[in-house]
C-alpha cells in the first residue's frame, strides 16, 4: 500500500509497512472504499489526540508536527488576543494566565506564552517564549521552555529543557530528563524511522512525544527523536530516531513491545 506524504511542500510516496491506523475518533475513509487508510507513524494524527490542546487550528493543518514550529510564535500571540478575559488574565508583555492556575513568583514567564487552566509553575520555572502549555500541566522546578507546545496534563516537573518540541497530552519527563534540539554540526535535522529520512528543513528541531509517553530520568532525546503514543524510555538513554507507539526503548537497537 503506498500513501502520499507532503513534505517541505513536495509530495513524496511512502509505504504502508511504517504505517499505523489512525487511532479511533480519528480515522479517514478513502473517497471509492471504505477501507481506513494507513498514516505515517511520525504524522501529528498518529501521535496526538488534537482535542487535547489549544494548538489544535495550528497542528491541524500539518501532516508532521515539527512543520508547526514556524508559525507557533505568531499563533500565541493571535490566540492569547482572543482569549476570555473572564478565564485568562494578562501578566505582562504577551503572557496569559488562566485564573485557575498556579505561577511561583519566582518564575519568569517571558511572551508570548499561554499557560492553561489549572496548570502548575513552580519555583524557578524559566519559559522563554512562544510556549503553549495547556490544562492541568507541571512545569517544574528549574524547567526551561522554548518554542514548544505542551497538551493538556504533560508534565515536566524537574530540570527538564524542552525546545522546539512537542509534547502529547499526559505526556511526562522524569527527573533530568532534557529535549536536544540542535545538531552537534549544526545541519539542519532529518528526523528517521524505520530506515526513511524526513528532512525537516529546520535547524531546531527537539523532540515529538506522543500522548501518554514516559522519559525516564536524565534521558536525553536527540535532535527529531519522535515517541510514538504510550513508548516508554528507561532512564539515562540516549534516544535517536523513532520509538514506536507502545514500546520500551531500553538502549540502541534495543525497543521492546510493551506487555
Amino acid at each position: 500500500i503506498h500513501f502520499p506524504v507532503r513534505i517541505m511542500g513536495r509530495e513524496i510516496s511512502s509505504t504502508g509497512r511504517m504505517g499505523t491506523r489512525v487511532p479511533s475518533g480519528a480515522r479517514h475513509e478513502g473517497l471509492f472504499r471504505k477501507e481506513p487508510f494507513m498514516v505515517h507513524p511520525c504524522s501529528t494524527a498518529a501521535l496526538f489526540d488534537l482535542t487535547k490542546t489549544q494548538a489544535a487550528p495550528l497542528l491541524s493543518g500539518t501532516t508532521f508536527p515539527w512543520e508547526a514550529l514556524a508559525g507557533l510564535e505568531t499563533f500565541i500571540f493571535q490566540l492569547g488576543e482572543s482569549l476570555d478575559p473572564q478565564q485568562y488574565e494578562r501578566l505582562g508583555d504577551y503572557v496569559w494566565a488562566a485564573k485557575t492556575a498556579r505561577i511561583a513568583k519566582s518564575a519568569y514567564l517571558g511572551g508570548p506564552c499561554i499557560i492553561g487552566p489549572g496548570t502548575e509553575v513552580r519555583h524557578g520555572a524559566f519559559i522563554r517564549g512562544s510556549a503553549l502549555v495547556g490544562e492541568g500541566c507541571v512545569v517544574g522546578n528549574s524547567v526551561e521552555l522554548k518554542n514548544c507546545v505542551l497538551f493538556d496534563g504533560a508534565q515536566v516537573p524537574h530540570f527538564n529543557y524542552v525546545g522546539d518540541s512537542v509534547l502529547g497530552c499526559k505526556a511526562h519527563l522524569g527527573a533530568g530528563a532534557v529535549t536536544s534540539n540542535v545538531k552537534s554540526d549544526k545541519s539542519p535535522v532529518v528526523v528517521k524511522a524505520a530506515g526513511e529520512a524526513l528532512p525537516t528543513g529546520r535547524k531546531k528541531v527537539g523532540a515529538m512525544v506522543g500522548d501518554g509517553a514516559e522519559v525516564g530520568c536524565n534521558s536525553v532525546l536527540c535532535p527529531g527523536s519522535v515517541l510514538g503514543r504510550g513508548a516508554q524510555v528507561y532512564p539515562t538513554s540516549c534516544v535517536r530516531g523513532y520509538v514506536p507507539e507502545n514500546h520500551i526503548y531500553k538502549a540502541a537497537g534495543n525497543i521492546a513491545a510493551r506487555r
